[in-house]
């Protein structure tokens, strides 16, 4: 990977410069990746036990839940090590590796939850054509389409290894596009135009999709018991979706290519919070999802389909 300047290493100033604090921190972001990791293993081996992923929505939710676990390893890892570090630093190669893995998998993540939300205004609005539209191969399609998150990581990542940085101090705890751009020599008001098109843009686009299908969900909607179906999905609109996700992109990325000391604690939700609330959601919120949960787990080990006595 060309570097344009003798910056080989960079040097992460963290969220919090105390240490007392960064072990309270080490505590919490440790026992938050512990159950996020427990989380999304428990659906993934529900939905691979009771063979649920032949259905479009524990389909989708499958690989939502693999998405979380990569996502939240990309950061939390070497966060975490940084913490009980006195010197927290990243080569520049690592740094520029992490920021597209970063991009890509949250790019895969947020075309997941449209392709959901897509399932279900399906499955809701055009009951009776439910079955063609989303057969196994549009499934598979939607998932491909997914990966397309990797323009947006590839375009970041050319915007951002051409940069001639003068200085080596990255004030975040990860490698990010506008902390990166805050240590550019020359003025990067239309790098951060560029940023703002491919990164905020696109967020505000997918958001407004997001919002539209649920609205013609809710307009569909005309009994209890088909409201009650969409209990999960409603909860990810309104708490991951926004409050745990699009929020703060929105807050980082729709702005000038200017950075704020709240950028690092907002970045946390998007990859901390986020990934550990889907989980939570779709296991204590899904009736459907929590009696396949207790059909598995509830079984004797290597005799799937027998119940104990």
């Amino acid at each position: 990977m060309e570097n344009r300047n003798n910056v080989t290493v960079f040097i992460l100033l963290g969220v919090y410069q105390n240490k007392d604090i960064e072990i309270l921190c080490f505590v919490l972001f440790l026992l938050c990746y512990i159950a996020i990791w427990m989380g999304n293993l428990l659906i993934i081996i529900s939905i691979m036990c009771r063979l649920l992923i032949d259905q479009s929505m524990y389909f989708f939710l499958n690989y939502l839940s693999l998405a979380n676990l990569c996502y939240s390893s990309t950061v939390m890892p070497t966060l975490m090590t940084d913490l009980l570090e006195k010197r927290k630093t990243i080569s520049y190669n690592n740094c520029m590796t992490q920021l597209f893995i970063l991009h890509f998998l949250g790019g895969i993540e947020i075309f997941i939850l449209t392709g959901m939300a897509y399932d279900r205004y399906a499955a809701i609005c055009k009951p009776l054509h439910y079955v063609v539209i989303m057969n196994r191969q549009k499934c598979n399609m939607i998932i491909v389409a997914c990966c397309t998150g990797f323009i947006h990581s590839a375009g970041l990542c050319l915007l951002t290894i051409f940069l001639a940085f003068c200085a080596y101090e990255i004030d975040h705890s990860f490698c990010d596009v506008y902390p990166l751009l805050k240590l550019d020599c020359t003025d990067t008001y239309r790098i951060g135009l560029l940023v703002i098109v491919n990164s905020g843009l696109i967020a505000l686009v997918i958001f407004v999709i997001l919002m539209v299908s649920y609205l013609l969900i809710f307009y569909t909607i005309r009994s209890t018991k088909a409201l009650s179906t969409c209990n999960s999905h409603l909860a990810v609109l309104t708490s991951l979706l926004w409050s745990c996700f699009f929020m703060p992109v929105f807050f980082i990325y729709i702005r000038p290519a200017t950075t704020f000391p709240e950028d690092k604690v907002f970045a946390l939700f998007y990859t901390t919070i986020a990934p550990l609330f889907n989980p939570l959601i779709y296991t204590l919120r899904n009736m459907e999802m929590k009696n396949d949960l207790r059909n598995v787990w509830c079984q004797k080990p290597f005799l799937i389909g027998r119940q104990i006595n």
